[in-house]
């Protein structure tokens, strides 16, 4: 495939970019380069096929090529590697010649991005954001490591038995220490224990384990030994710029000592606490209610340490009577009867694992954890009272036994406690235990009432916020004290500044050219798209029993007027009358579409498929999709009967943007890539990635992850997206296929993988060679940058050096997190002009200092208008960056970018590259058979990890090449 990208460099764009002598933001005074953080991750084995491109002699000392001199500069080097070393082909002028270095060849070799000082562009504003400083000790804390025999796996038994210990012990053998204790095997103080290793014995009464047996007073051993001092003042050095590695270890006890008094309070999940005694508990349906709670992290900023507090809201199983649980789910008009087996096995998968407390004996609240459901009604249950296997039935036992008259003895018992011996329960007598999470998947009702309690106006979620502050009361926290921590009651106030909207080019043939978004959004009056698809041959399937064939047929008239309107050539008529089918037939349906009209196109193919469906269609929409895009290489666009019924002008301009992106085309570009002026893309060719990773839901313990891989295939414009999604182990976050080299028996040695693909079509699409790449990767947390970086960059660099020996492009790689609890509030909430219609702070708002890391390129950038509850913006951190971005261009860049998604009319609240590939990988979920989910241990593709997964059915090369996913 060598000869796949060997072309001469491309001309030089008509105009020079406008930001060719760009400025700089004025940021930290420039430091001495620290030694670069070390991680504890081994580095990939290197493919023999293409070796990972060493790095220079000094590349330990830089950040992907950036160097650092004067006050907050980036300088621009020319490359400075060996000459035996890989170089890339000169670009277009000398203004635009950038550094190449290769990727660490270990991750001692690894220092993530320095900031290039700070953004100028746009207007400045003041926000305020849920974060609160906090104020650390001036000494060290200590490090015990605690040992507990017998050995105990509950961290609610570990922390009763060291509470225990602190209480008999605190004032004479610990020296008045009020030690934190991370409920494994570190404990903490503020100061030094009277010794350096002791051990104490502590009597504690074992936790109920559920089988009934009453608990008894167990004696522990309690092993403490000094173990190491967390150094804070390291800390402040990180904080204040002056060291590179962040102390995680002083961090985290720091975390330990803030959270220790919460979980005696709460009920922990993660890093949230949940008490129905926070906010009273609403009512989600089927025995579930939410319960709310506060997410609680401290971190380092540039400020200093800084509490994150936000709200947060879980699903918690009600803590009813069993016999008021099942009648939620299933009715109560079904309990008068004896349960069908498909009822008793939904109660028996609703109530396996859950704790129950007995209620028909007094004074005795014994708990049960449930196993199972009987298969008989209680009335017939029997089971041995003695060893001479003397029967006797439940309902008789539980009359002479505790008085106890069974009402409802057509209905199952509960088995309890132990599988091996039969306990049974009769569901009138069992009251289910408050406060156990619910975990598993939640119906469409229950999550829509769970939004709507977690719903709230920035405002009012301002006010709990400040209110939950004040309710944990951080000055009166015992542990807090211990350790000399004070925490402000104050929502941190942080410069912002809203970035420009940028302008969007639409068709000539429109009344209006060009649009200036006006707070995030836009409409499509009076424009058309500024690059048409075609569709003549296309067809519809209606899946809804309830739509008439007139309805239909209306329906797809106004969808093709309105497509037209948008400036696509669109036919008005289908190839073939609308045909109707059962949901059930679905393959046959789409089969038998696909070959009368391949027969009376005399080999022409289709070209769409619209289909209607049920608004409750179940499996029809994956197997549509799976089918169109797996087997017969057709792009759809499926449309729900409530908007068939109800036609919107609003609907249907959407979804014909829709269809315009899946059928080739472009709805919008911006103005600056036309005219060359978008810094670092417009200057030579550039392609911009987009990568996900989207694991299983909670208790799928077999299935795989699907990771998808987009790319920009139009230059200079970068608004088309193909994109390629691939299986991979069960939750494996490394994208296992960016890069791979297998054995075939004819070729020998054949490299692949979706970086590679990738730039060969961006290749074919525009007749130019990637000069430049920008990687946007999504869903990775900070634990995983290391790892994820590390991997993924080599991967990059081998997909380029196997088609070319010489090929290395420079590249940026930026993660992109949604999943985090920093929220920006207006400062002012009576100044509309300082929020949008919903009370959130502007669009393009970016904050880039005070909330975030003290040293490395992050910002925090709110893209989008809010619509309903509270904008969450998104975090943008540059891990590498070989391209050398000031502040201003990436966060301007990213920034436009998010007016580009082609969906809708309106601003994201991610950039584009990193939606497509979260569609993307969620399509391919339904590309799965259906058995996968059970058991995928069939034979597969290969993992780099050695996992077998079952490759993914090929999307058909028509479909891929186009924005299918949309």
């Amino acid at each position: 495939m060598l000869e796949v990208l060997e072309m001469a460099p491309p001309p030089p764009p008509p105009r020079q970019p406008a930001a060719a002598s760009r400025g700089r933001g004025k940021g930290h005074a420039g430091q001495p380069r620290k030694q670069p953080l070390q991680a504890s991750v081994a580095q990939p084995k290197a493919e023999p096929a293409a070796a990972a491109v060493p790095p220079p002699p000094e590349a330990a000392k830089k950040c992907g090529g950036r160097r650092r001199g004067g006050r907050g500069r980036a300088t621009r080097p020319v490359d400075t590697r060996p000459a035996s070393g890989p170089a890339v082909a000169a670009p277009a002028t000398a203004a635009t010649t950038r550094a190449v270095i290769g990727p660490p060849v270990s991750s001692k070799g690894l220092a993530f991005c320095r900031r290039p000082g700070f953004g100028t562009v746009g207007a400045r504003c003041v926000v305020k954001a849920n974060h609160f400083l906090a104020q650390i000790p001036d000494k060290d804390l200590t490090q015990y490591d605690v040992k507990i025999t017998p050995e105990v796996s509950s961290r609610y038994v570990n922390r009763a038995i060291v509470a225990e210990l602190v209480r008999l012990y605190r004032d004479s053998d610990l020296g008045t220490r009020l030690p934190a204790y991370d409920g494994r095997s570190s404990l903490y103080t503020a100061g030094a224990l009277p010794f350096d290793a002791r051990e104490f014995v502590v009597r504690l009464a074992d936790e109920d384990t559920g089988t009934g047996v009453p608990p008894r007073e167990r004696e522990y051993r309690v092993a403490i030994k000094f173990a190491a001092r967390a150094d804070l003042h390291h800390l402040r050095e990180f904080i204040a710029g002056r060291q590179a590695t962040a102390p995680q270890e002083a961090v985290q006890v720091l975390d330990i000592v803030l959270r220790e008094l919460a979980n005696q309070r709460y009920v922990p999940i993660g890093r949230s606490f949940y008490s129905p005694d926070i906010r009273k508990p609403q009512r989600l349906g089927d025995g579930l209610q939410s319960w709310c709670g506060f997410y609680q992290s401290i971190r380092p900023t540039q400020m200093g340490l800084s509490l994150n507090i936000d709200m947060s809201s879980t699903a918690f199983i009600e803590a009813l009577p069993v016999i008021e649980f099942v009648a939620q789910i299933l009715g109560k008009d079904v309990m008068s009867r004896p349960l069908s087996d498909a009822n008793r096995i939904k109660i028996k998968k609703a109530l396996r694992g859950v704790k129950v407390e007995v209620t028909h004996r007094e004074n005795v609240r014994r708990k049960y954890r449930i196993t199972g459901v009987t298969a008989q009604p209680t009335h017939e249950l029997i089971f041995p009272i003695d060893d001479q296997m003397n029967m006797k039935s439940v309902v008789e036992y539980f009359k002479e036994m505790y008085g106890f008259t069974i009402q409802q003895s057509h209905l199952p018992c509960l088995m309890v406690g132990n599988q091996k011996k039969a306990n049974y329960l009769p569901m009138e007598a069992c009251k289910i235990v408050e406060g156990q999470r619910y975990t598993k998947r939640l119906n469409e009702k229950q999550i829509t009432s769970l939004l709507k309690v977690t719903c709230q106006r920035p405002r009012e979620k301002e006010m709990d916020i400040l209110q939950t502050v004040h309710q944990n009361g951080y000055d009166q926290d015992p542990y807090a004290k211990e350790f000399g921590i004070n925490i402000s009651e104050k929502l941190t106030s942080v410069e912002a500044r809203v970035l420009p909207a940028p302008w969007l080019k639409y068709n000539d043939a429109g009344k209006e050219k060009e649009c200036l978004p006006q707070v995030g959004q836009w409409n499509m009056v009076n424009k058309k798209v500024i690059n048409g698809g075609k569709v003549s041959h296309w067809a519809c399937i209606n899946f809804s029993r309830s739509v008439q064939e007139t309805t239909a047929r209306g329906f797809c008239q106004e969808l093709a007027q309105m497509c037209q309107i948008s400036g696509m050539e669109f036919n008005s008529e289908p190839v073939l009358p609308i045909y109707s089918a059962r949901p059930d037939q679905v393959a046959k349906a789409l089969k038998h579409v696909y070959n009368v009209a391949l027969h009376k196109l005399k080999g022409k193919e289709l070209e769409l498929v619209l289909a209607i469906l049920p608004d409750n269609n179940g499996a029809l929409y994956g197997d549509i999709k799976r089918i169109c895009e797996t087997d017969l290489g057709l792009i759809t666009q499926c449309c729900l009967t409530k908007h068939v019924f109800k036609i919107s002008k609003q609907y249907l301009a959407n979804v014909s943007l829709k269809i315009n992106v899946k059928m080739g085309g472009r709805n919008t570009v911006l103005v600056d890539a036309l005219s060359w002026r978008i810094p670092l893309v417009s200057d030579i060719p550039t392609i911009i990635f987009g990568a996900d990773v989207t694991h299983p839901e909670t208790g799928e313990d077999s299935s795989p992850s699907i990771a998808a891989v987009v790319a920009s295939q139009d230059w200079p414009e970068v608004t088309k997206y193909a994109g390629l999604v691939c299986a991979q182990a069960h939750r494996q976050e490394l994208i296992q296929d960016l890069y791979k080299t297998w054995h075939d028996p004819q070729r020998g040695t054949v490299t692949g993988g979706m970086v590679r693909e990738l730039l060969i079509s961006f290749r074919k699409a525009t007749g130019q060679k990637p000069q430049r790449i920008i990687f946007y990767r999504d869903g990775v947390s900070e634990g995983q940058f290391y790892q994820v970086l590390l991997y993924e960059l080599d991967a990059i660099r081998k997909a380029c050096a196997s088609l070319e020996p010489n090929y290395q492009p420079p590249v940026t790689f930026v993660v992109v997190q949604k999943r985090h609890h920093t929220r920006l509030f207006a400062n002012n909430h009576k100044d509309r002009s300082s929020m949008d219609k919903s009370g959130n702070i502007l669009p393009g708002t970016v904050v880039d200092s005070k909330i975030c890391h003290p040293t490395e390129f992050d910002f925090y950038l709110c893209s989008h208008a809010g619509i309903q509850g509270t904008s969450r913006p998104a975090h943008y951190h540059v891990l590498w960056d070989e391209n050398n971005f000031s502040a201003d261009e990436m966060q301007t860049l990213t920034n436009n970018l998010c007016y580009t998604y082609a969906r809708c009319t309106r601003s994201v609240s991610v950039v584009p590259p990193a939606y497509y590939a979260h569609l993307a990988a969620f399509r391919a979920r339904f590309y799965l058979e259906p058995e996968l989910s059970e058991n995928h241990t069939s034979k597969s593709s290969s993992g780099t990890n050695g996992t077998s997964v079952k490759p993914l059915p090929a999307v058909k090369e028509k479909v891929k090449r186009v924005m299918f996913y949309c």
